[in-house]
């Protein structure tokens, strides 16, 4: 039988797994109580990192429907759980496993897709989902700006092709008359 703190933790756990929308599994043999305290600050505030008991949470992300992990809870590990922008959270990692190479990326799981620890390097690499949405939203009124400026082309180009035809019309009635 399991013993209560286990089965707790396990919940928790699970839990965590099912409300967020990646997770990052990491090594951190070697770092500090400090450097642990900086990587959680670092990770953004949708995010929260947490040191875990391996078959716990093997157990936890089973149950959660997650099973693409297995092969990589071995030593010691913590879990990056993402609750928002996955992209902040994964330049986070980036960032400090660079100036503390004690930091291993795993790897992770986004949305239910399993993440080698290149593919999480590599969404690190993407810009924000703000920076995404400015780029969308910049082209997306560029093309408004060209179709106005088109819309408007047509009018005034009649009204230069009317006003020439009305000059050309004009002189040659002048020509005529004299």
């Amino acid at each position: 039988m399991a013993r209560p703190d286990k089965a707790a933790a396990v919940a928790e756990l699970t839990d965590q797994f099912r409300s967020s929308n990646a997770a990052v599994l990491t090594e951190y043999r070697g770092l500090t109580v400090a450097q642990l305290k900086t990587l959680r600050r670092s990770l953004g505030e949708n995010a929260t990192y947490a040191v875990v008991k391996n078959t716990l949470t093997k157990i936890a992300a089973n149950e959660a429907g997650i099973n693409q992990l297995d092969d990589l809870f071995a030593g010691p590990s913590a879990v990056a759980f993402v609750t928002g922008d996955p992209v902040e959270a994964a330049k986070g990692l980036r960032d400090f496993a660079k100036d503390n190479p004690a930091l291993v990326i795993k790897g992770g799981v986004l949305d239910g897709k399993a993440l080698s620890a290149d593919e999480i390097k590599k969404l690190a690499d993407l810009e924000s989902r703000e920076v995404l949405l400015a780029k969308l939203a910049g082209a997306m009124k560029a093309k408004q700006s060209q179709t106005a400026a088109l819309f408007q082309a047509l009018p005034s180009k009649f009204v230069r092709t009317a006003e020439a035809l009305r000059a050309k019309k004009a002189e040659a009635e002048q020509g005529g008359a004299e």
